[in-house]
């Protein structure tokens, strides 16, 4: 497995995102441990949650709790393996988010995180999305607090435009090692944060590389992801993830996945070459 870099950690170059595995038209649990095992055996070593990853208002930190334990039932090594969470975005339970970035909140959410990951500090914590009643250098600086402190060891910021990926890294003291902003071959919006991720030295962490979870299965309305993908014998979802590794070395993409086939085929795209001519059909897709 190819590798990256998110602050002074070597990770996989595709990761693990674990919404689909808790939110609505999750599989059950069993399945969901399953495909962890398997990323974990396919060389993942970058697992992204979220305590608001969760259906019931009475479930927040499912998907914390179901890494934690797909992690201490694992028959192999785990010490690599670096767990990403956030916190500051929310589900009451009926379908809807909210936010609350208020550094009060924000120190909470940590030491529940904390708790349900059973862990003495959390690998990369990254604040989920802005709150616009809140000022985001103060949000931000509730990170700092926590990294003072010891409870988490890595930074980041998620949802966030150029100037507040700026501010963050200038509270933090320079400290702010990944970015994590939606991006897919159907949504390049995010290419500034990306260029600026990338100029900066910090890792940018694309969820829902292949389009959220409506999409991911199906990418054939993207031809030339197809086309490229039947020339080389492999999937358009592999096409997709070697076009965004072949971005940038700063680039992370964590598909996420609810079976155990279809991490294991998102880990296979370390080893898909595009050429300069391909690559340069899929910019222009």
């Amino acid at each position: 497995m190819r590798t990256r870099r998110i602050g002074d950690t070597t990770v996989s170059a595709i990761g693990l995102g674990g919404m689909p595995m808790s939110i609505e038209g999750r599989p059950d649990e069993a399945r969901s441990v399953a495909t962890i095992q398997v990323a974990l055996d396919a060389g993942i070593t970058l697992i992204d949650t979220a305590d608001a990853y969760h259906m019931k208002a009475n479930e927040v930190g499912h998907n914390e709790m179901l890494i934690a334990k797909a992690l201490a039932g694992y028959g192999g090594d785990t010490s690599s393996v670096l767990v990403a969470t956030k916190g500051g975005h929310l589900r009451p339970g009926d379908g809807s988010w909210t936010v609350d970035g208020s550094p009060e909140y924000l120190r909470k959410a940590c030491d529940a995180s904390l708790s349900r990951l059973g862990v003495d500090a959390i690998g990369l914590y990254q604040y989920h999305r802005p709150d616009p009643k809140v000022p985001y250098a103060e949000s931000v600086g509730a990170l700092a607090e926590l990294l003072d402190a010891g409870k988490i060891r890595m930074a980041g910021i998620s949802n966030a435009n150029p100037e507040q990926i700026k501010i963050a890294n200038d509270v933090l003291g320079g400290r702010l090692v990944s970015v994590q902003n939606q991006f897919s071959p159907r949504f390049r919006s995010s290419e500034p944060e990306l260029e600026l991720c990338a100029e900066m030295g910090i890792a940018f962490l694309p969820w829902s590389p292949l389009g959220g979870i409506s999409k991911a299965g199906d990418m054939g309305d993207l031809g030339v992801f197809a086309e490229i993908g039947k020339a080389h014998g492999v999937s358009p979802q592999q096409v997709c993830l070697a076009w965004l590794l072949a971005k940038s070395p700063s680039v992370v993409p964590i598909p996420g996945s609810s079976r155990p086939e279809t991490i294991r085929d998102s880990a296979a795209a370390v080893e898909l070459e595009l050429s300069e001519d391909e690559l340069a059909r899929l910019n222009a897709a």
